[in-house]
């Protein structure tokens, strides 16, 4: 399954730049570059040891591509465990091409995507979810995910993945030693100490599995949806929020009709907010589909920021207090944040009468930035970062959750049967699925499509 050819790519963004990368990985790699490199000092690149960088020319004949650096990392201590070879050259795209056409026409492919991770897995430089932590590490754009990425690259659940295997595989060994002196009626495998090993996994894979909720929104950024009558300033607290004009604000009721999306990051936390149109009742057709879309998202967000406006809640409490209500009363389980808005129109005894009348309102003025800051305060409370700031490892990886869910009750399975008293070969056979699928987190059991299906979402050149 090991390709033994020479794969080349752009591993910088493709464009113009200061430099470029493009990246050779193969067990010819080092011969082909030589073939086309000449140093200023007339070294030979393949007789350089390992993680050395020579300054030359990439040269064809009589024809000079570019000056270059190239870098020479020697297997098996290289990223893909192969020969590989980094060529540094100016960024013009033009160039770039013309280098990577050259080395394509003398023994080189293109890569495909993920190809250089794929093969570090292959010859085993990274298990599986570490090389999936690379693109989730590429892909990171806040801190929080940023941190989670880097952990996971390390190995760290990988580490707690793989210790729970060995123990549950040790005991399989011995159970299965077991049913080759079936007739002796020998006990190799001690029940007890195999009852705690299942409690202590079974423990841990919840908790890995629970760690999702967080680490999904921590990846993929926390819905916040604001909704509120029209006119309410939701467009405005959008923009403020985001310090950018990303929404059209008009006093003119109903201007959002559709939802507008954005992402900012807060404490190192990504938020996407989702400005939604106006609820009220409306005879205008387009509106009313965006208030059904209001709905909609409020069901798929993690938090709902109530926007009401201040001076009519001085006049009108009670419906808005209502209002707040069924909201709450319709979405139990997704926390409800209200935020009194324009708060620079009010006298002071007004704003304490809605501290007062409402239980942890949020007071503030989109428009003079006033609260905004606290708001986002707020926002933090609202995410568990209790595991992240203890470096406890959390899933982020659907695949992985899946997994995890599916040695679980594997698990739970080798536990019933244990209390059952089930026979030890009946006893094997649940034990061996629940380590197929603790192989299937790091890789140490895989298949082509599943291969194929991780690291087709990788970059090329990656």
């Amino acid at each position: 399954m090991i390709p033994n050819d020479t794969i080349i790519a752009l591993a910088t963004p493709s464009g113009a730049g200061a430099i470029a990368v493009i990246r050779l990985s193969g067990s010819d790699a080092i011969t082909i570059v030589a073939n086309f490199f000449k140093s200023i000092h007339n070294k030979d690149l393949k007789k350089q040891k390992s993680h050395t960088i020579l300054l030359g020319h990439i040269v064809e004949g009589n024809k000079t591509y570019d000056q270059v650096l190239v870098s020479v990392f020697k297997n098996p201590h290289s990223y893909t465990g192969e020969d590989v070879v980094e060529i540094s050259c100016h960024g013009s795209p033009y160039i770039q091409q013309q280098i990577i056409q050259l080395f394509l026409r003398n023994n080189c492919r293109m890569a495909d995507a993920g190809e250089f991770t794929l093969r570090a897995f292959l010859n085993g430089k990274l298990d599986l979810s570490q090389a999936e932590a690379v693109a989730d590490l590429i892909a990171s754009d806040n801190e929080a995910s940023h941190q989670i990425a880097i952990q996971q690259m390390r190995g760290g659940f990988s580490n707690e993945i793989k210790l729970l295997r060995d123990e549950l595989l040790n005991f399989a060994s011995l159970i299965e030693l077991e049913l080759d002196f079936a007739e002796e009626d020998v006990e190799f495998a001690n029940r007890d100490e195999f009852q705690n090993l299942l409690n202590r996994i079974q423990n841990v894979l919840k908790r890995l599995i629970d760690s999702f909720a967080v680490g999904n929104v921590i990846k993929n950024g926390i819905p916040v949806t604001i909704v509120g009558e029209p006119n309410v300033g939701k467009s405005t607290l959008l923009n403020a929020l985001l310090n950018e004009e990303r929404a059209i604000v008009s006093e003119i009721a109903g201007t959002t009709r559709d939802t507008i999306e954005d992402e900012i990051a807060i404490g190192g936390f990504g938020f996407r907010f989702i400005d939604t149109a106006g609820i009220r009742e409306t005879n205008d057709v387009v509106e009313g589909i965006g208030i059904r879309k209001t709905f909609e998202k409020i069901e798929k967000a993690q938090l709902v920021i109530y926007l009401i406006e201040s001076q009519k809640f001085k006049t009108d409490g009670d419906r808005f207090q209502l209002e707040i209500a069924k909201i709450k009363n319709k979405y139990p389980q997704t926390p409800l944040l209200v935020v009194a808005n324009k708060i620079d129109q009010l006298e002071t005894a007004d704003t304490k009468n809605i501290e007062t009348t409402l239980d942890n309102v949020l007071l503030l003025s989109a428009k003079n930035g006033i609260g905004v800051d606290d708001l986002k305060h707020k926002l933090l409370e609202f995410v568990n970062t209790g595991a992240l700031r203890n470096n406890e490892t959390i899933v982020t990886n659907t695949r992985h959750y899946n997994a995890l869910l599916q040695a679980l009750d594997a698990v739970e399975k080798v536990n019933f049967a244990m209390n059952e008293g089930v026979s030890g070969d009946l006893l094997a056979i649940d034990i061996r699925d629940a380590l197929d699928h603790f192989g299937t987190i790091t890789g140490e059991i895989s298949s082509d499509e599943l291969l194929g299906n991780i690291f087709a979402n990788f970059c090329i050149g990656k």
